[in-house]
């Protein structure tokens, strides 16, 4: 390479100030046709992410070249959901580059902060499970382990959540509108993707049965690409999603024939399938939908994932040597058989040593103790979509059935329970068990979870294959939810013990110490004030609503779901109003309580309870008699820019879910790293949150799950409606129309369903304990040095919990793979590594 085009490259990729700045008014001059004066925010944003592109490129082919020259063992993550968030913010603190370009921005009279509030949150996930595999892609590539991630580009991601009339209404999330820069097209990675058709079995010359799957319906996958940079080193990991497209823009013939909406109905048909997140799956065109796209996304990544292990083998010999597959829940099951199809349909590899192979490869993840959440597919469908898969199916099924009926040759009962295919009125495959049979791992993502899969759920493949169940408890990147989302503790954490827990969250243990020194929790309370400040702010300016910062900040954000329980949260909210109402002159803690989260668009009991919130804080916000002792917020369109600015302001984390429902959560590890103080069941992780804090720095409530599980068979809610008066307040005030006064009848469907309908996940049962837990909370709160000392201490004793520790456990004892270590033979690197 000549001496001037190694100027020229650090002129405009370099990382001083100057070339920061020289290569930001190029990419806004000649990559968008604007300069200083046209600029607008959006095309400065868009020339921001250009520049910082730029600095990973050079790291992200290194990466994959070094994967390559190595032929190392790589990790494929499959996912239906990446809750990826913003970007601009994370890429410039991995790098090492967050100060640099605020001071260039700054000199080119741009605002970063405010550039990085132009741009969109990549919302290709509905909650915890993507937001799960975001942190993953994110501690994969700091702890230089090789990894692709695969999905789908989302047209439109989880819908916007607007709040009209205390209602949830659901409007289009065009996150692409503007496009995303981040992301680099590969259409030279296209791969068909069948549905439909029919097969055709015959015999081969030399006697081996051959099945073509002819007569489909072709639908194109095309790759799109967005680097993910580990921290403060050379490793650019990639995501790559897949986009629909349909293998012929228009039929002519109907063009010409002037029957213009005919002539694009294929185009359309075919890219409707990575249209949107999610389609509404209670009937069943969205139910085909979502199969469709299942597939779509695993077919694609699997043929891509074989024809990159072809570049450097001959054979499939060493297949599982240099690759793992790891499938987050159950929605990428389909890989199972779409790899057998592969292998022994388009490959020629003989049967038996397919299926060796698919099982070693593959791994499977569980994200739920509940039974109706497992997916299951009518065999009718899979039959009409997917006909040689179900031919696959019932084919492992048959053999995998053999092997149980030697073990258990009497046991008939057991046969049908572990069968793929669920018989009755509707014949299904249980895809869960297709993932369990397939793999050779199978984890949950906490203690509790595993053990109620092992107990419970999966109690029979226990039994059979005891060796592949595991525990990977979840964790969160300490490095998006706390060093970025928390600027101000993370300053002030370093200050006192270094940087080092950036990389090794074990480290804050060192904080410990801390906890006891006055002046030091002095500090730690003045940043959760001024944090508390700003999310004050923005209550007001999204809600209307002004609230206290002298108030206690009680915050339950998460998907509303029944078994969340953000009921029971309302409930105690009513009961607390009552209480001042009745006793306006007592001495109550002051409180916010903030709810924030979405409702399945077809979850008709979850927005019910989303219009009961934002009732009941009509009611109060707007009732002088309580003043500022009691605010209820319902912040719209919870999403993780948004959750960055609620997690660092909070004080007390509601993470109150019937125990044994939460398969782990991750909202908890959030908001207690960040010093809330958790309220909650002995569920999910909150169990192993309560010992590593202690018991003396959480608060505890509730049935445990085993208590739950006695209780179940004899379960009366009356009972407990009946003999607390309080309760019985409560719920009557729900049910004669109290919050809605124009149509009294509208909450009877919540009443009934605790009331009368069983109260499935026991509110009645745990309210009088949530009571009496919120009342320990309240005279902790008065106590200022014994909060902060128990806050400091959750933070501190919270390392377990990051996503780097759960990942290193997945790399040695599922994946067996190695860290790699990419070397740039360059002085253009900060000396940070980068």
């Amino acid at each position: 390479m000549s001496v001037h085009h190694e100027q020229l490259k650090q002129l405009y990729h370099g990382f001083d100030k100057e070339s920061l700045k020289t290569s930001f008014l190029d990419h806004l001059e000649f990559s968008l046709g604007r300069d200083t004066y046209t600029s607008t925010p959006l095309t400065a944003f868009q020339s921001l992410v250009l520049t910082i592109r730029d600095r990973l490129i050079e790291k992200w082919l290194k990466t994959q070249q070094t994967y390559y020259d190595l032929d190392v063992k790589r990790v494929y993550y499959l996912s239906m959901e990446f809750l990826m968030g913003r970007s601009l913010g994370n890429s410039l603190i991995n790098m090492g580059l967050l100060a640099d370009f605020e001071e260039a921005m700054r000199e080119l009279g741009y605002d970063l902060d405010e550039l990085r509030q132009v741009e969109m949150d990549a919302g290709l996930g509905n909650g915890g499970l993507g937001r799960l595999a975001a942190c993953f892609l994110d501690s994969m590539a700091t702890l230089e382990i090789p990894c692709y991630g695969y999905g789908i580009r989302y047209e439109y991601g989880i819908f916007r959540q607007k709040i009209v009339d205390g209602c949830q209404v659901e409007s289009p999330d065009n996150w692409l509108r503007y496009g995303n820069p981040w992301e680099i097209p590969r259409p030279e990675y296209l791969y068909p993707v069948n549905f439909y058709g029919k097969v055709l079995q015959y015999k081969s010359s030399s006697g081996k049965l051959v099945s073509e799957w002819i007569d489909t319906e072709q639908v194109m996958a095309m790759a799109y690409d967005i680097p993910i940079p580990g921290y403060h080193n050379n490793t650019v990991n990639t995501l790559r999603l897949w986009s629909a497209l349909a293998t012929r823009e228009f039929d002519m013939k109907y063009f010409n024939d002037g029957d213009y909406m005919r002539a694009l109905r294929e185009k359309n048909e075919s890219e409707i399938i990575s249209k949107v997140l999610y389609p509404n799956d209670n009937n069943y065109s969205g139910k085909e939908l979502r199969l469709k796209q299942e597939y779509f996304f695993v077919s694609a990544s699997l043929q891509d994932i074989i024809r990159r292990y072809k570049k450097n083998h001959n054979t499939f010999d060493e297949f599982p040597e240099k690759n793992a597959i790891q499938l987050n829940d159950t929605h990428p099951a389909l890989a199972i058989a779409e790899m057998m199809r592969l292998l022994v349909d388009v490959e020629g590899v003989d049967w038996d040593k397919a299926w060796d192979i698919t099982q070693k490869t593959f791994a499977y993840t569980n994200h739920t103790v509940m039974p109706e959440a497992l997916e299951k597919w009518p065999v009718s469908m899979l039959e009409s979509i997917l006909p040689r898969h179900l031919q696959i199916i019932y084919e492992i099924n048959y053999r995998f059935l053999e092997s149980v009926r030697l073990r258990y040759p009497d046991d008939v009962a057991k046969w049908k329970r572990m069968s793929l295919i669920e018989e009755g009125p509707q014949k299904s495959v249980r895809m869960a068990y297709l993932a369990i049979v397939g793999s050779h791992s199978v984890n949950g993502v906490a203690a509790l979870h595993t053990e109620i899969l092992k107990r419970d759920l999966f109690h029979d493949f226990y039994d059979f294959y005891p060796e592949r169940f595991n525990n990977k408890t979840n964790g969160v990147t300490q490095r998006r939810w706390l060093h970025k989302c928390n600027p101000r503790l993370s300053a002030l954490i370093s200050e006192v013990i270094g940087e080092g827990w950036i990389t090794n969250l074990y480290e804050l243990k060192r904080l410990e110490p801390y906890a006891e020194d006055s002046a030091f929790r002095a500090q730690w309370r003045a940043v959760k004030l001024a944090n508390k400040e700003s999310l004050a702010k923005l209550i007001e300016r999204e809600t209307g609503v002004k609230v206290s910062i002298d108030s206690m900040f009680d915050t339950q954000v998460k998907r509303i779901h029944e078994y969340k329980r953000q009921l029971l949260n309302v409930l105690q909210v009513i009961a607390r109003y009552n209480r001042i109402k009745d006793n306006p002159n007592a001495d109550f803690v002051p409180r916010t309580v903030i709810f924030g989260g979405k409702a399945a668009p077809g979850y008709k009991m979850a927005k019910l309870i989303i219009k009961l919130i934002n009732s009941v804080a009509y009611l109060v916000n707007n009732d002088p008699g309580v003043r500022n002792l009691l605010k209820v917020v319902f912040l719209a369109d919870y999403r993780v820019s948004l959750a960055e600015r609620i997690i660092p302001a909070t004080e007390l984390s509601e993470q109150i879910s019937t125990a044994g429902t939460e398969a782990s959560g991750t909202g908890n590890m959030k908001l207690g790293l960040n010093g809330a103080l958790t309220i909650g069941t002995m569920d999910g992780a909150n169990i192993e949150i309560y010992e590593e804090v202690g018991p003396e720095n959480i608060f505890i409530f509730g049935l445990t799950a085993d208590e739950v599980q006695q209780l179940s068979s004899t379960y009366d809610p009356r009972f407990y409606y009946s003999s607390n008066a309080e309760l019985r307040r409560v719920l009557d005030m729900i049910r004669d129309g109290f919050f809605s006064p124009h149509q009294r009848d509208l909450f009877h469907p919540i009443y009934h369903s605790l009331v009368d309908g069983g109260d499935r996940y026991m509110l009645l049962a745990d309210f009088q304990s949530y009571l009496d837990c919120q009342q320990r909370v309240d005279e902790t709160y008065v106590q200022p040095d014994k909060w902060d000392r128990m806050s400091i201490l959750n933070t501190a004793r919270l390392g377990k919990f990051s996503s780097d520790r759960t990942i290193m456990q997945y790399a040695q004892e599922i994946w067996k793979v190695q860290p790699v270590k990419i070397e740039i033979s360059s002085s253009r690197g900060k000396k940070n590594g980068c």
